[in-house]
């Protein structure tokens, strides 16, 4: 089996060389890995310091691990802190990330890159969040005695691993030190294939939007726009998003605001939305004094959404129409009711909680969207029962960074004791 693994890893490379010649992602993904151990050796063989590597695969896994670094980076000062990414949309965005020492791309998963990444960087505690399972990788750690934490993990029972023929990929899970498991469902599954080094903790992620909801900020803009009128904020949409939305928005211009971030603010985006407007709109960084006046506040900057949720009392959040449903907990923590679409958000526990509980809703069409609205606004009670709803979910859900973190420091303190 391994031999098809690394054949397997061999023609994934192949592919992704011949897609870089037409994809800009695909290039991106190659041309970051062609040095990239002349890059390691140059910054990595002179450090001194102890060293912890955490490695996610994309943006949205950093924003899984990131409550961990900052709080490791604030108690561990004299360590280095090394952070890999596998996807260009991780790497590019957070390539400067303040708390990282070093941030690089993570190598190929062969036996040989896996012992020269292991022998340049030494570290002393390796933190994988969520899926990233590679088998050399988690080998050559475990082989070194090194302690390897998933974390913010997430299991199916139709994944490889629990298969009849799953055995092979059940030995990477055994490289292992522990496993920090967002459900209970993931920890049933991984002591069914004898994986006993395991805890239900959470999803860092409810810390990470809690913290950002706590934070003192100032944007007049929007708090001018707004004008006290309720709002509608909604999160990195795509055209599909914005087919069952802008008929809504045209048709409630002096009844409500709409605040658009774009999951793509490319000047094509950002005119196609506006030639879909009937109503007042004007982009974030247009905005003046009279914006007020305006229905739609269209966010052409990238950074902002997390704080932007604040000023509304209903969102809707992109992608479960097409590749895959965004962050709802970002809107969730402010205690407002979600909406987003029915094709793509089955992965996401958060959005199948909530819509258990009444705290979210997912939409088919135009039709159906303005029904569940009507539905949440036609009696008081209704709305307030939603945002109590994703209030309570959110403050139940609390405490996996900390849990980690206990973990984390007895390792590293038992280090240098």
């Amino acid at each position: 089996m391994i031999i098809l693994y690394n054949l397997a890893i061999f023609f994934f490379r192949l592919g992704a060389g011949i897609a870089g010649f037409v994809n800009p992602k695909a290039h991106a993904f190659v041309s970051g890995r062609k040095v990239l151990f002349k890059q390691l050796h140059e910054a990595l063989h002179a450090n001194s310091s102890p060293l912890i590597w955490f490695h996610c695969a994309s943006l949205g896994e950093f924003e899984q691990g990131r409550p961990i670094i900052e709080l490791i980076k604030k108690e561990y000062p004299a360590h280095k802190l090394l952070l890999t990414f596998f996807s260009p949309s991780g790497y590019e965005i957070r390539k400067n990330y303040a708390l990282a020492d070093y941030v690089f791309y993570l190598p190929y998963d062969t036996a040989s890159s896996a012992r020269k990444f292991i022998s340049l960087s030494k570290p002393v505690l390796v933190v994988f969040v969520k899926y990233e399972f590679w088998f050399h990788f988690t080998t050559e750690v475990r082989k070194k005695n090194i302690p390897l934490l998933s974390i913010s993990s997430i299991f199916r029972s139709d994944q490889i691993f629990f298969s009849a023929y799953g055995n092979f990929f059940r030995t990477i899970l055994q490289n292992f030190s522990h496993f920090f498991v967002q459900n209970d469902e993931s920890l049933k599954l991984l002591k069914s294939i004898g994986i006993t080094q395991c805890t239900r903790a959470g999803d860092t992620r409810f810390d990470r939007v809690m913290a950002i909801s706590h934070q003192q900020i100032s944007l007049t803009t929007v708090e001018h726009f707004k004008n006290n009128v309720q709002t509608w904020v909604i999160g990195s949409s795509w055209p599909e998003d914005l087919d069952v939305l802008l008929p809504f928005i045209n048709e409630n211009e002096g009844k409500l605001k709409f605040i658009i971030a774009p999951h793509e603010i490319s000047e094509s985006t950002l005119s196609e939305i506006e030639k879909g407007l009937e109503v007042k709109s004007v982009r974030y960084s247009l905005a003046g004094e009279d914006s007020g006046e305006k229905t739609v506040l269209l966010i052409d900057n990238i950074g902002m959404l997390s704080k932007l949720y604040r000023f509304g009392e209903f969102a809707f959040v992109g992608g479960a129409f097409g590749k895959g449903l965004h962050n709802i907990l970002e809107a969730a923590c402010y205690g407002i009711p979600v909406f987003f679409g029915n094709t793509n958000y089955e992965k996401f526990q958060e959005a199948k909680d909530l819509m258990m509980r009444g705290g979210a809703f997912e939409v088919s069409d135009y039709a159906d969207f303005k029904k569940k609205y009507e539905l949440l606004i036609s009696r008081p009670e209704n709305y307030l029962l939603a945002c109590e709803v994703t209030t309570q979910y959110v403050q139940e859900n609390l405490g996996a960074t900390e849990m980690i973190l206990q973990f984390c420091r007895k390792i590293l303190n038992k280090q240098y004791a």
